[in-house]
Formats: structure tokens, C-alpha cells, sequence
């Protein structure tokens, strides 16, 4: 019987197992910094125009180089991470932010959430409406309240009290995410008229932006960020702000997801791939495949995720048609991909795929 990567790590702590990695929470040595981005799996080629995936690629370029001139300047991996999810989250290419999808009642509802490795503080959001960029509030429940998440309107509340400056929800609205959401209801329509089951459509569960950095200290840090899923219902919140599910970072590994969010809950994989760094010592790579292309899919679930740890090695795996993805390194060249295709672009000698 083969054994989720839950499944082994209680069984060590509960067996008292004290594994060499867990004698002392310090990273190596640093290492050249990197900042690694997602901007969501679920990527269907025949459905993306040329014009589509330019526009993509140019977006996570620019939020690459964004992101590494923190780092370059000696700023901290959590300042590289939020704003390289900035760019992500004001280009509708993406779900998330300006590209959020649509819920059944026509809102886009958006939820992020940020962790520091170095210090295991977090903050998140969900539910909110009227913020340009989730991360950036995150960021701010993090640093400025005793909390670690806020929702709906009292995360709005508190971002006032911030200064934190309003848009109008039409800020959100793409004829894209528009249309996507007036298909979903037409799927659902004929389905009760047919008086069948309404197919589901597992693209509808996938899109969100994401970051991981290694900064010259050697700290790690990660934020995700999502506009959730198309014609989603009853408030429902994903695994984006739920740290230990869709984000986690500690001193050794710092992880954000992208899928199905409903299965990254269940097997709490940001932590889980982190977990079997640190309680396994398993490298990163093998981290990631073990619950990205296998607790999860086992479940019923797919997507991705980008892993980075804090030797600067990095996994970037998914296990479907596609992954908007990308890292930079110590020389400042973005590499950016969207299919298996892509995977020259994306030094293979040091990227798992």
C-alpha cells in the first residue's frame, strides 16, 4: 500500500523520529538569489491565441525583472515576492487581480496570501472586491495586524484603515472572464433542461499568480494570488490564501501551488512538499514531484507548483497541457515557458519538469 506524503510524515512524528534535518532551523550558506513565478497551470495551447501567449510571456518577463531588481538592490525575498505578483496581478492575462474570473453572481472575488520564510510570519485575504492588488494587502495583514487572515469586508475594512487606495470592481472586468462565465451557465442550463448532471470542467478550477524567491541572506519567501474559480458559488475559498495548502515557506523551502484548489487543501501540499524537505530530506525536486504529480493526482485532483529551496536548486512541476512559469537568476536573463514544448527555455540542467 503506498503511503501519502501525509501519511509518512505523521507516521514520523508520531514514532518520535528526529531526522538530521530537524536539528536546527537554519539554512545553508546563501547563494546567488532567484525569484521563480507562476502565472497558473490548466494552460490549453489550442485555446491561446499567438497575440495571448505573447502577452503572457512579455507579462512574466516583466514581472521577473521586476521582482529580481529587489533582490539585486539587497532587498528581502518577501519584497521581490509581492512585487513581482504585482505585475502579475494588474495584467489580465492572468487569473488574478485585473484577470480574475467571475463568480455565478457576476463578482470577482479575490484571495492571496504571503509567507516569510525567515521568520514563518504570513498574512492572506480572502473574498475581497475592491483591491487592486490582494498581495499588497496581504502584505499589510501581515506586518500591520495580529492576524494572519482576513475576509470579505473586514479585509476591506482594515485595508482602509491602512490607506490602502480603492478601485471599482469594474477594474476586474475582462470580456474574456466575462465570457467564460457566461458559458459555464449556459453548460449548466442545459444540463437541467436535459435533466443530466452538468459536465464538469476542470479548467474552471485552474489560474493563479505566484512567486518564490531566495534572497542574498539566503531567506526564502512566497505569495500567491487568485481570482478562484469560474462561476464559483456560496463564498467558496481555495487553497491561494490558505497558508500550508497553496502557500508555504520556511528556512529550507518555499512553495506555490496552482490547481485544483479542493485537493491542495486535502493534502495541504505547499507544506507537505516543504515537510518532506525538511522531515525526509528529500531534495526539492523529488519534494515536489511526490505530491504535485502524485499524492495529488491520486485524489483526483491536477495542477502545479513552483518550489525553490534555499540552495537555489528549484522544481517547477504540473501535470497538465501547460504552466505559465519562469525564474531569473544571478545574471538578470528571464526565462518564461507555457507548454511542455518550452522546457529549452528553461535551463533543464537546473529546473525539474
Amino acid at each position: 500500500m503506498r503511503l501519502s506524503s501525509l501519511s509518512i510524515l505523521c507516521a514520523f512524528a508520531m514514532a518520535g523520529v528526529s531526522m538530521p534535518a530537524m536539528a536546527a532551523d537554519v539554512p545553508p550558506a546563501p547563494v546567488d538569489p532567484v525569484l521563480v513565478i507562476h502565472g497558473g497551470a490548466g494552460v490549453v495551447r489550442t485555446g491561446l491565441s499567438d497575440a495571448e501567449a505573447a502577452a503572457a510571456r512579455d507579462a512574466l518577463a516583466r514581472a521577473l525583472r521586476i521582482g529580481h531588481a529587489q533582490l539585486r538592490d539587497g532587498r528581502p525575498a518577501l519584497d521581490a515576492v509581492v512585487a513581482a505578483i504585482t505585475v502579475l496581478e494588474d495584467d489580465p492575462s492572468f487569473n488574478a487581480g485585473r484577470g480574475a474570473v467571475f463568480t455565478r453572481e457576476g463578482r470577482n472575488e479575490l484571495d492571496a496570501s504571503l509567507m516569510d520564510g525567515a521568520t514563518r510570519a504570513a498574512g492572506a485575504v480572502a473574498g475581497v472586491r475592491r483591491i487592486r492588488n490582494p498581495i499588497q494587502l496581504a502584505r499589510h495583514v501581515m506586518d500591520d495586524s495580529p492576524h494572519v487572515m482576513l475576509v470579505g469586508e473586514g479585509a476591506e475594512t482594515f485595508a482602509q484603515a491602512q490607506g490602502m487606495p480603492f478601485v471599482d470592481p469594474a477594474w476586474f472586468h475582462t470580456e474574456k472572464r466575462w465570457e467564460q462565465l457566461q458559458k459555464a451557465r449556459s453548460d449548466a442550463d442545459a444540463a437541467r433542461n436535459a435533466h443530466a448532471a452538468v459536465a464538469d470542467d476542470p479548467l474552471r478550477y485552474f489560474g493563479t499568480v505566484g512567486a518564490v524567491a531566495l534572497d542574498a541572506s539566503g531567506a526564502l519567501a512566497a505569495g500567491t494570488s487568485t481570482g478562484g474559480m469560474t462561476d464559483k458559488r456560496w463564498g467558496r475559498v481555495g487553497d491561494a490564501p490558505v497558508i500550508g495548502a497553496g502557500t508555504w515557506a520556511d528556512a529550507r523551502c518555499a512553495v506555490s501551488g496552482t490547481g485544483w484548489g479542493e485537493f491542495y487543501l486535502r493534502t495541504a501540499a505547499a507544506h507537505a512538499i516543504c515537510s518532506r524537505v525538511e522531515l525526509l530530506g528529500e531534495g526539492i525536486e523529488a519534494a515536489a514531484e511526490a505530491v504535485i504529480n502524485v499524492d495529488i493526482p491520486a485524489l483526483g485532483g491536477n495542477g502545479g507548483a513552483i518550489a525553490l529551496g534555499a540552495d537555489g536548486r528549484m522544481a517547477l512541476p504540473f501535470n497538465t497541457e501547460g504552466m505559465y512559469r519562469g525564474w531569473i537568476g544571478a545574471d538578470g536573463i528571464p526565462h518564461v515557458a507555457i507548454g511542455r514544448d518550452d522546457v529549452e527555455a528553461m535551463a533543464p540542467e537546473r529546473v525539474d519538469r
